[in-house]
Order: structure tokens, then sequence, then C-alpha cells
């Protein structure tokens, strides 16, 4: 059924959820996996003389993505090396988490993206948005949302 399935994780107990279910389903299927780990495009803003609360240097910046990126697809390649699945993972920097996903999907081929939603309302949805729910709405292929 499914051939190769993408799992998106931000390191989160939720991704944790839905790492478990993809490769579940991947294992299932007979499917391989590509984990997606979408890193935060560094802070432009910088100031003469003046650096922005929380600014961190490029250098430092990657460096902090790199440990996170190894951190949270080391969870996903352990879970499917367990489960005798094969395994790619992949690191993206971008602003927009979807946007890197639906494009990764794309680009590799998948035929199923398995993702978490953090089940955020009111304010909290409306300030941070819903990156799982962008990804609902422009997906062209299946979306497994783990809860």
């Amino acid at each position: 059924m499914y051939k190769h399935l993408l799992i998106p994780t931000d390191g989160s107990a939720p991704s944790a959820h839905a790492i478990a279910h993809g490769v579940a389903v991947a294992k299932a299927t007979g499917a391989r996996v590509t984990g997606i780990f979408v890193a935060p495009a560094p802070t432009p803003l910088v100031f003469e003389g003046l650096l922005p609360v929380g600014y961190v240097q490029p250098e430092e910046h990657a460096a902090m993505s790199a440990a996170a990126a190894a951190r949270y697809l080391g969870a996903i390649e352990k879970a499917a090396q367990q489960a005798g699945v094969p395994y790619e993972g992949v690191t993206v920097t971008g602003e927009y988490a979807a946007d890197a996903i639906l494009e990764a999907a794309v680009k590799r081929k998948c035929d199923l993206i398995v993702m978490a939603s953090h089940g955020r309302r009111g304010l909290a949805h409306a300030l941070l948005g819903s990156e799982t729910q962008k990804v609902l709405s422009r997906a062209k292929i299946p979306v497994l949302v783990c809860r």
C-alpha cells in the first residue's frame, strides 16, 4: 500500500507518538521511512552594536540546529532500526516548517506523511498557527495526524 513515509519531528512528545505510529505503518506495509527535521531559520535582525534578545551568531545557530537534528532524527532512526524498517534522515533550514515538509514529500516521492498535532487551541493556535493544519490543507498525498 504505502512505499515511502515522511515523518517530521520537532522533538516533542506528540512527535514521539507520531514516530511510533509511522514506523508501525511502515513495518506493516513494507515501506521505508524518511525522517525530517526543519531547523528554524536564523534571526536576521542585527543593529549596529545592538543584538536582539535571544540572538545567536550564525555559527552557534548552525551548531544548535545540527545538535537538535541529530537528537530528534536519532529517535526516528532508532525506532526504524528496531522495527527493521529502512530509514533516511533529512535536515533542512526554513522559515516555514509546513513548506519544507511538503517540498520534501514531493522531492523524495513520499506517499504518506505521518505527523503530530500539538492540539493547540484559542490564542496559542492563532499566534503560533498550526503547521499540521497547513500540511493537511495543501498536501497532495495522504496525511496521518497523530494526537
